[in-house]
């Protein structure tokens, strides 16, 4: 028994060697027409997923994009892709025509918007207003009045100190009018202009230079070296503000301080 089994396998051995079965053929070509008609199928669903992304580009662009950048028809001498879709005939969209009656709004239910008046400290400068006509029969019977708030570039003037002289009689003397003090001594600069000068540069933070140019515009050309000078002697004389400031804030438990910084272009870049 033993021996006739290990023919058989022998034999079976045997045929494999020597090649594949009828029966085995069939299989492999079996295989064969199954991985062409899956290789087949992914082709084909392939070209669909392109087909349905190119569909999907289109009406993005179509509905979200700008006009510029909306759905841009192929050109003639561009190569089809023949992704094309079928034209679909539309039917006109159906309106209905809906009647309705606009209710006017009481004006108590109006929300009245004032504007904030302008403030009774600034000075007013009154323009009178009449009707053109003969306004001899007619009555007053009261007026309007509108405000319109204005603003004037800061003005420049000067003060003109006129000192009379006086002689006396009997050769004693002459007499003249004693000047105000001024804060730079033999300086031609108000404690208007210098308190100006020193409030744009730390406050409105305009450095010279440009404080300069617009006096400049203003038709009053002065040096930044001048203005400099002036800046020097304004210090000099707020040096006592200065030392009392210096020991309140050093007496002060605690400090708070606004260290933003500011940025500042020198007259040298643009």
């Amino acid at each position: 028994m033993k021996t006739l089994g290990l023919q058989v396998i022998n034999c079976q051995f045997c045929g494999m060697q020597n090649g594949p079965s009828k029966y085995q053929e069939k299989d492999i070509e079996q295989m064969v027409l199954e991985n062409r008609a899956q290789a087949e199928e992914i082709t084909s669903l392939r070209a669909e997923l392109e087909y349905y992304k190119h569909e999907l580009d289109k009406l993005k662009r179509m509905i979200f994009g700008s006009k510029s950048e909306r759905y841009i028809p192929v050109s003639d001498g561009q190569l089809a892709l023949g992704l094309e879709t079928d034209t679909i005939e539309q039917k006109p969209a159906e309106t209905e025509d809906i009647a309705y009656t606009r209710q006017k709004p009481n004006k108590e239910s109006q929300v009245s918007h004032f504007r904030a008046p302008i403030p009774s400290h600034l000075p007013r400068e009154e323009y009178i207003i009449k009707p053109e006509g003969d306004l001899n029969a007619a009555k007053k019977i009261g007026e309007e009045i509108t405000e319109i708030l204005e603003y004037t570039p800061g003005r420049l003037y000067v003060k003109k100190y006129i000192r009379y002289k006086y002689a006396l009689p009997q050769d004693g003397g002459v007499l003249i009018g004693e000047l105000p003090s001024f804060p730079i001594p033999k300086g031609n600069a108000g404690p208007g202009l210098l308190a100006h000068l020193a409030v744009s540069k730390f406050v409105d933070h305009l450095p010279f230079y440009r404080q300069s140019q617009m006096l400049k515009r203003e038709g009053l050309e002065i040096a930044e070296s001048t203005i400099n000078g002036w800046f020097t002697a304004t210090c000099t004389l707020l040096a006592p503000l200065y030392e009392r400031l210096c020991d309140t804030i050093i007496r002060t438990p605690y400090l708070m301080v606004d260290e933003t910084p500011i940025p500042v272009l020198t007259k040298d870049k643009p």
